[in-house]
């Protein structure tokens, strides 16, 4: 156990940072959500469909005027739906929410929208996604320290209307889903301030690791599902402990209970 103790020593310097912000009481809503956000599309007729996403947004209020928060795309600007199709996916956006309730996601779309039908290009107009965004109800409830994605399903044969004089009318018909992709593990070491880390080991390789808060309490999330032997570092008076085959499974957050170190 011992190596296996100064090798997540070894490695913790590299994931203090994404761990140590985790740590949480037992609240299951207290804490935070990474929460990704997809598009991928349904067969469509046309040659090409250009849609213009400026922003993502999400609101876990009851306002649905207010309490909007950007999850800020990794690239703004134009994607071809047709691209997406028979289960392509691309990432939107990606970004660590509050945990609790979300009840609508709104997708803000740009002016350079267009669609290539027999290799001609017709604008897109788009009256009422261009000033708010389309709203779409979601309601999920994202739990603290588990890793979310959203696929926002564009259907682009239904979402755009021909006119009778030849224009092109783009109203969106979009299905979401989300679906929890990661467990987590959480535990409380004590005394306080007694541990110099705690590591997440899968066969001999240390996964992920934590250095527990001043309650002792402690969270490492996005984990995949499995089994795991959880390594608790003494510091150097109190001893190191072990725990074995700790199953994480995907949407749940494991618990440890209290260790004490002696």
């Amino acid at each position: 156990m011992k190596n296996q103790i100064m090798a997540g020593l070894a490695a913790l310097s590299t994931t203090v940072i994404l761990f140590s912000a985790c740590t949480k009481n037992d609240d299951s809503t207290s804490g935070t959500s990474k929460f990704s956000v997809y598009l991928t599309d349904a067969p469509a007729h046309y040659d090409k469909v250009y849609i213009d996403i400026q922003d993502v947004m999400v609101n876990s209020t009851t306002d649905a005027d207010n309490g909007w928060q950007s999850l800020h795309l990794l690239r703004p600007g134009v994607y071809n739906l047709l691209d997406f199709r028979n289960g392509v996916d691309t990432l939107l956006a990606s970004y660590d929410i509050p945990a609790g309730k979300i009840s609508q996601i709104r997708l803000v779309l740009g002016p350079n929208n267009s669609v290539v039908v027999d290799g001609a290009t017709y604008p897109l107009e788009t009256p009422s996604a261009q000033q708010s965004g389309l709203k779409l109800n979601v309601q999920a409830n994202l739990t603290a320290g588990i890793d979310y994605r959203l696929w926002l399903d564009f259907d682009a044969n239904r979402s755009i209307v021909t006119t009778g004089n030849g224009k092109y009318i783009l109203k969106p018909v979009i299905r979401s889903y989300t679906q929890a992709t990661s467990g987590s593990i959480k535990g409380i070491i004590l005394p306080p301030l007694s541990s110099k880390g705690v590591f997440v080991i899968q066969n001999t390789d240390t996964v992920a690791a934590a250095i527990p808060d001043a309650t002792g309490a402690f969270l490492v999330a996005g984990l995949n599902a499995g089994a795991y032997n959880v390594a608790v570092a003494g510091n150097g008076i109190l001893k190191d402990t072990l725990l074995t085959n700790v199953n994480v499974t995907v949407g749940q957050v494991s618990t440890i209970g209290t260790v004490t170190l002696h």
